[in-house]
């Protein structure tokens, strides 16, 4: 059985957004004693392993999605890995406005592929 093209992309973008999660802020709890530039460098290091995955997810996923549907999916996949890492990995506490930008990212999720 084949796997449809949108769940491979859907896949790929989920593993290209751990990286992204990781690159944009895991510095904030491991590096925050050294200097931005040592943390950026880091972070492009992580960011590196991303792009490797998100280039031909989004490549992939163009061929079946339209560039807008494409975002909004990936929109929607950032809040779902960005939570667990938030509340797990930077132990921030899991809040009603997680609830809402949720609901608001699915609504438009709904939307863009009605």
């Amino acid at each position: 059985m084949a796997v449809p093209v949108v769940l491979k992309t859907a896949f790929l973008l989920a593993l290209s957004n751990v990286f992204m999660t990781f690159a944009w802020y895991a510095h904030l709890k491991n590096m925050s004693g050294k200097p931005w530039l040592v943390a950026a460098l880091a972070s492009w290091g992580v960011a590196l392993f991303e792009y490797l995955i998100q280039v031909p997810a989004n490549r992939m996923g163009y061929t079946v999605l339209t560039l807008p549907q494409l975002k909004v999916l990936q929109e929607v996949i950032a809040l779902v890995v960005f939570v667990p890492f938030a509340v797990l990995y930077m132990h921030k506490p899991l809040g009603w406005d997680y609830l809402w930008a949720s609901l608001c990212i699915v609504a438009a999720l709904y939307f863009m592929f009605r």
